[in-house]
């Protein structure tokens, strides 16, 4: 992999991810389906779509000609602060985010099969690249995406979005082969739909994946009545880029409740949103986060992390960051009064795990009171060491903390963690804790480290200190397809090596001849390859010439898309 310094900041645990672009398993037809869409685009998409769309272009080093070597393009991308890797179809939700957060394009490798050239419903080269990349070259839509990303790594999913990630990878899969039967098709798509429609509480990922969906995957701008093209779906759809904008797809203002419009990744969209601007992206996504448990803090956020079953973190009012997986609340009077972690935890200050708190040493979990001590009318996570001597807590003695909500902490006080002015963590020896008939620690579970603070201001997903937790990102076990070709396949594959070639070198029209022989007898329903020949001989009048064009005509009136492939096809050189 080809870095530069975006990708030098990348965290090792997305590293997992990142695969090696095949670029010499792309076959000469692969070319020729990238040539056919990129130059369908350059000729269309200026009329429709967002003005930084054909200089993105030039900024990202993507040609019309080429698939790009998505590392040599980081040379390009640097210039704008951004880089690209390559992975392998979709994945997590929560990595995809992040990637985007380190202001990284995550490219799916894959390119779409010459039956999918209008739509595919996996992530492909030609998504991510030609969709994605040229945008970012606007500093506004750029920021939007960088941010988006920082939100969407805070933002808690569920058993569920996992459930879904890995229903709509498979038929990601099953759908870019062309060899995959009907029938593993139609399974797959009946144990997607049986899924969706189980969704009661969509968790905050399913939300934000909503936004991101209406609008860097699917997003108009401008104004209603005439809306231009962003979002990178449409962009590398040049089906749905021409049907998106006709009056049967209906066009909303872009507002903050399109977090509750799903989507259907294997059809084309019903409604569509249109933002003003991409600042206003931004103040949408502003409105999203006051909602998330990052921002808001209490019981209904830790409410969200025990019920994501993930690694966490929870941040009290002192600063103090508890890491782990959230197993236990206890609540009085709808306040959080003593929460209990899972297996490994660790403590961290903004971001950074405090020393000797690592997951080893609290490799057994964590619990700690929220909320005020009794008898104490300041605030001890600010109080002096005079001060909160003065309040009968001084290293050395046996205390006894009663908390308002009946928490009961007695033992010795050992030590007291500060850091920046804040008292963090209050390190007991004996020491037992008990809430009503529940007893919390024993002393013979050793040392009780009792976290500091009157209320949880933030949670969110993950945990604060990603490296010194030792979060990785596993691969996804299944794995895209490494399409298999028979040897009739092949064979046409060589065909179009042949054309390309030709065509770089300046060959002369005879080569195509024997070429053209060997089509009309053994592919009679291939249409690209003849389009990319009747190219060459543009400026030809003879027989071969007319022969290709005839059967291209007979061809298009096959059925409405087959007409609109050709016709557009011969559109790109044959003037009207």
């Amino acid at each position: 992999m080809e870095s530069n310094e975006v990708l030098d900041k990348l965290p090792h645990h997305l590293f997992n991810l990142i695969i090696d672009q095949p670029y010499n398993n792309y076959t000469a037809q692969d070319q020729a389906v990238w040539r056919y869409i990129m130059r369908q685009n350059v000729k269309y998409l200026p009329a429709v779509a967002h003005s930084s769309y054909l200089d993105g272009l030039k900024h990202t080093g993507i040609s019309t000609e080429s698939i790009p070597q998505m590392y040599g393009m980081n040379r390009i991308l640097k210039k704008i602060g951004w880089a690209a890797v390559a992975v392998d179809g979709f994945i997590p939700p929560v990595a995809f985010m992040e990637f985007q957060a380190h202001n990284v394009l995550v490219i799916a490798a894959d390119i779409r099969p010459v039956d999918q050239v209008l739509y595919t419903p996996a992530p492909d080269i030609i998504h991510e690249a030609a969709g994605h990349a040229p945008i970012i070259a606007d500093e506004a839509y750029s920021d939007y995406l960088r941010d988006f990303g920082r939100a969407g790594t805070k933002a808690f999913s569920s058993k569920y979005d996992q459930k879904m990630y890995e229903a709509i990878r498979h038929l990601s899969i099953l759908k870019a082969d062309p060899n995959t039967a009907s029938a593993a098709i139609e399974k797959a798509e009946a144990e997607l739909d049986h899924l969706s429609k189980l969704q009661k509480t969509p968790s905050e990922m399913a939300l934000l994946r909503n936004l991101h969906w209406w609008t860097v995957e699917y997003g108009l701008i401008g104004t209603v009545e005439n809306p231009k093209i962003y979002g990178a779906g449409l962009l590398s759809s040049i089906g749905e880029s021409h049907s998106c904008l006709k009056p049967k797809v209906k066009k909303l203002p872009y507002s903050i409740d399109a977090q509750y419009f799903s989507f259907d990744i294997t059809t084309q969209q019903p409604q569509l949103f249109v933002t003003p601007d991409f600042n206003h992206l931004n103040s949408v996504l502003e409105q999203y986060l006051e909602t998330m448990a990052v921002r808001k803090g209490g019981i209904e956020s830790l409410k969200k992390a025990l019920n994501s079953g993930e690694t966490c973190t929870v941040e009290y009012s002192s600063g103090l960051q508890v890491s782990g997986k959230l197993s236990k609340i206890h609540e009085y009077h709808n306040e959080p009064v003593y929460l209990g972690f899972d297996g490994p935890a660790m403590l961290s200050y903004e971001g950074f795990q405090i020393e000797g708190h690592g997951i080893k040493y609290h490799k057994d979990g964590f619990g700690s009171p929220v909320g005020k001590i009794k008898g104490i009318s300041g605030n001890i996570e600010v109080m002096s060491e005079g001060e909160l001597s003065s309040n009968g807590i001084k290293t050395g003695d046996n205390l006894v903390l009663e908390f308002n909500s009946g928490v009961l902490v007695k033992g010795n006080l050992e030590k007291i963690f500060r850091n920046q002015g804040m008292n963090l963590v209050f390190s007991f020896r004996n020491c037992t804790v008990r809430y009503k008939d529940s007893e919390l620690f024993r002393p013979e579970w050793g040392i009780y480290d009792m976290a500091v603070g009157e209320k949880i201001i933030s949670a969110f997903a993950g945990p604060a200190d990603p490296e010194a937790f030792g979060l990785k990102y596993q691969a996804p076990k299944e794995k895209t397809h490494r399409i298999k070709y028979s040897t009739e396949t092949l064979r046409l594959h060589e065909l179009y090596r042949e054309v390309r070639s030709l065509r770089e070198i300046g060959g002369n029209s005879v080569a195509l001849e024997g070429i053209w022989q060997i089509l009309k007898l053994e592919y009679p329903d291939e249409w690209l390859l003849p389009l990319e020949m009747a190219e060459f001989l543009k400026d030809e009048n003879d027989e071969l010439t007319k022969g290709i064009k005839s059967f291209l005509k007979a061809l298009s009136k096959k059925n409405e898309e087959m007409q609109s492939l050709i016709n557009d096809g011969l559109s790109l050189f044959i003037n009207p």
